[in-house]
């Protein structure tokens, strides 16, 4: 199958054929809404049964976070018995971390938005927050095997497939193949061009040189040993192509996600529009067209 049959595959035989589960929402809105509830969900459950509650997490999508914030209050659902670790940080130039009161340090958006946030009494223990650290990259993976393992690992997908910011190498000198990047370790990398510019867009009206220019990330290895993958598209059009081609095309490490497939728990979530065929347009805002 070529790239122009599986953006125009109708979105039935789509469904019968992905190689991921799927689960498709009548808005993003409500897709956002489900995010944040199954997290809460899962949380009461492992509580409620005396299990800790082990989570990769991402910084985008960071919407469920504020509802997930109030179901926490409202239903006083604690965090002292889970374990967290997030799956990338930006680095400045030189591959140091941001500060974390820079706009754009994702430890400082999840310490300003989500744990500080929690009443003391419902917040996780400090030493339970695990952040890729770029001096000592096997540490996170390290304290992941100490706790048992990830139950689930959330996410998103990039622009051009990345998971975390295990970003497709892009290189004229030599290539990443799709077993080596299923098998990567947490690590320090340049991000792609097309990231720092979807990056831009979301994060600072369009100001590319605003973005940093590198990250740490977990590697392939430790999102794939997940024992459950749940993956949320809420960028809109951007993500029509990356949700086909995620759940369609062959493993490769042009696409990261596409390495997901054959994993045994593994959901995709989006919208209903998102998931339609691509149409190829230049009327871009045009009612009707």
């Amino acid at each position: 199958m070529n790239l122009t049959q599986l953006l125009q595959m109708p979105v039935e035989e789509l469904l019968r054929g992905a190689r991921l589960g799927v689960r498709l929402f009548p808005t993003i809105d409500a897709m956002i809404e489900h995010f944040a509830d199954s997290m809460a969900s899962e949380l009461e459950a492992n509580n409620g049964a005396g299990r800790p509650t082990r989570w990769i997490v991402p910084v985008g999508p960071t919407a469920q976070y504020w509802r997930l914030l109030e179901t926490c209050h409202r239903k006083r659902i604690s965090w002292k018995n889970a374990f967290i670790f997030q799956m990338d940080e930006f680095l400045d130039w030189q591959g140091r971390p941001l500060p974390t009161t820079h706009p754009l340090s994702f430890q400082g958006f999840m310490r300003r938005n989500l744990y500080d946030k929690l009443d003391p009494e419902l917040r996780p223990h400090p030493e339970n927050l695990h952040f890729p650290d770029p001096f000592a990259p096997d540490a996170i993976s390290e304290a992941i095997r100490a706790v048992g393992g990830i139950d689930t690992c959330f996410g998103g997908i990039g622009y051009h497939g990345h998971v975390a910011f295990n970003d497709p190498p892009i290189s004229r000198w030599y290539k990443i193949s799709a077993e080596e990047m299923r098998e990567s370790l947490t690590r320090v990398v340049v991000l792609g061009d097309d990231s720092i510019v979807v990056q831009s867009i979301a994060s600072a009206g369009g100001s590319c040189d605003s973005i940093p220019p590198m990250a740490i990330t977990l590697g392939m290895k430790d999102i794939r040993a997940s024992r459950k993958i749940r993956l949320y598209l809420a960028g809109g059009a951007r993500h029509c192509a990356v949700f086909r081609i995620a759940l369609l095309a062959d493993p490769t490490s042009d696409y990261p996600a596409t390495l997901l497939q054959g994993h045994p728990d593994c959901i995709v979530h989006t919208d209903e529009a998102t998931a339609q065929p691509v149409r190829l347009s230049l009327a871009w805002g045009v009612p009707g067209r």
